[in-house]
C-alpha cells in the first residue's frame, strides 16, 4: 500500500515481544522525568481558587498503550491526594480522560483502568477519547490539566512539500543527501510549527484560564547541524531501509514515496511557537535532557534498541513496503548490526535528546 500524506501512526499493539508495550523503556524514563512537573501543576492547581475545586478534569494525549499508558495519570492521582492532605481539604472528583489515534491498541489499556478508580479519593472516573490531538477533543474551557510524553513529536501528516512535489525523504547518494537535506530538514520544520500550532490553538480552546499542560517529546538541544549524521530519528531508519534496499530486501522504488512523520524540534523552535501562537506562558524553564536520562544503561544494548524502533516503526513500515515477514526481520538485524558497529551505540541514544516543560494558560 502506498502511503497516504495522512496517515495513521501506531505503535505494534499487545504483549508480544515486538510489542510497544515490551519495548517501551525510554518512553517510561522520560515519563519519570515529568514527575517533579506534575507535582508543581498539581500543587498549583489545588491552591488557584478559593474555596479549593472540587472537580478535576485531567487529560493525557497520545497515551499509546502497554504498562507506560497510565503512568501521567496515576501519578497526577497520587500527588492530588498527597497535596490534598497536606492541606487538610478535600479531594477533588477526577475525571480521567486517555486520548490517543482510534487505531491504537485500547483494549490492553481498558484492562488497567479500573485501578485508577480505587486510590483513596470520593470519585474517579475514566475514558477514552479516540482521535488526533491536532484538533479539537474536549469542550471548551473544560480541562484542567493536560498531559503529554513522547507524542507531539509525531507528526499529523508527511511534510506537504515533501509529498507534493515528489522529493524523497532520504536519498542513499551522500552526495546528493547532503545537497537536499537542508530543504528536507525544513519542510519538516514548517510541517511542525503547523501541527503544534493546530495543538496549541485546540488546547487554548478546552482549557480552563489559569490551568496547567505539561508536555515531553524529542528535541534537539540546538538548531540542526549539517555534520551531524543523524539529527532526526528517522534519518536513522532511512538509512537502514536504504542500505535493505540495496540488497533487494525492500523495493527502491517504494523508498523514494516513503515518509515518517515525525521531527524532533530544537529549544527555540518550541519557545518561538508558544510565544507566537500567544495563549500559553512557560511556567519555570524549558529543560532538555539527553536521550540516556533516566535509564539503566545494562538495560541498553543493540538489541534492546532495535526491538525499540521496531515497536515505533513497524506498523509504519509494513503498511508502506508490505507484511512480509522478511523484511521487519531483516530491519531488526540492521539496526542491531548497525549499533554494534557504532564505537559507542549509548552515546547516540544519548544525542537524541527530549524536552520537557509545563504551560499555563493565560487568562
Amino acid at each position: 500500500m502506498e502511503m497516504d500524506t495522512k496517515h495513521t501512526v501506531r505503535m505494534n499493539p499487545g504483549a508480544g515481544e515486538a510489542s510497544y508495550a515490551r519495548n517501551s523503556l525510554i518512553q517510561s524514563a522520560r515519563q519519570t522525568i515529568m514527575k517533579p512537573l506534575i507535582e508543581e501543576a498539581i500543587n498549583e492547581l489545588c491552591c488557584i481558587t478559593t474555596p479549593p475545586p472540587t472537580t478535576m478534569v485531567i487529560a493525557d494525549l497520545g497515551s499509546s498503550c502497554g504498562p507506560s499508558a497510565l503512568t501521567l495519570v496515576s501519578d497526577v492521582v497520587d500527588a492530588i491526594r498527597r497535596r490534598c492532605l497536606q492541606l487538610q481539604q478535600a479531594p477533588p472528583e477526577l475525571s480521567l480522560f486517555l486520548n490517543d489515534l482510534p487505531g491504537n491498541d485500547f483494549n490492553t489499556l481498558v484492562h488497567h483502568l479500573a485501578v485508577l478508580q480505587h486510590r483513596n479519593l470520593p470519585l474517579v472516573t475514566t475514558s477514552i477519547v479516540p482521535g488526533s490531538f491536532y484538533g479539537r477533543l474536549f469542550t471548551s474551557g473544560s480541562v484542567h490539566l493536560f498531559l503529554s510524553s513522547s507524542s507531539l513529536h509525531w507528526l499529523s501528516q508527511a511534510p506537504e512539500d515533501l509529498v507534493k512535489n515528489g522529493i524523497p525523504m532520504y536519498n542513499a547518494n551522500e552526495k546528493m543527501w547532503q545537497k537536499m537535506r537542508p530543504v528536507v530538514l525544513g519542510s519538516y520544520a514548517r510541517q511542525f510549527r503547523k501541527d503544534f500550532m493546530l495543538f496549541l490553538v485546540s488546547r487554548a480552546q478546552e482549557m480552563v484560564p489559569g490551568r496547567r499542560m505539561v508536555l515531553s517529546l524529542k528535541s534537539m538541544a540546538h538548531a540542526p547541524d549539517p555534520a551531524n549524521e543523524f539529527t532526526q530519528m528517522w534519518e536513522l531508519v532511512a538509512r537502514i531501509l536504504a542500505e535493505m534496499a540495496s540488497r533487494g530486501v525492500v523495493d527502491e522504488g517504494k523508498l523514494k514515496t516513503f515518509y515518517i512523520p515525525l521531527y524532533a524540534p530544537y529549544e527555540d523552535e518550541i519557545k518561538e511557537i508558544i510565544e507566537e501562537q500567544g495563549s500559553f506562558s512557560i511556567t519555570g524553564r524549558v529543560q532538555v535532557h539527553d536521550g540516556m536520562i533516566g535509564l539503566n544503561k545494562d538495560l541498553v544494548n543493540p538489541k534492546t534498541i532495535a526491538f525499540g524502533i521496531r515497536a515505533c516503526f513497524e506498523p509504519i513500515i509494513v503498511d508502506h513496503f508490505g507484511s512480509s515477514g522478511e523484511i521487519v526481520d531483516e530491519f531488526v538485524r540492521t539496526v542491531e548490526q548497525h549499533m554494534m558497529n557504532l564505537a559507542n551505540y549509548q552515546q547516540e541514544l544519548a544525542n537524541k535528546a527530549f524536552v520537557t516543560f509545563c504551560l499555563a494558560r493565560r487568562s
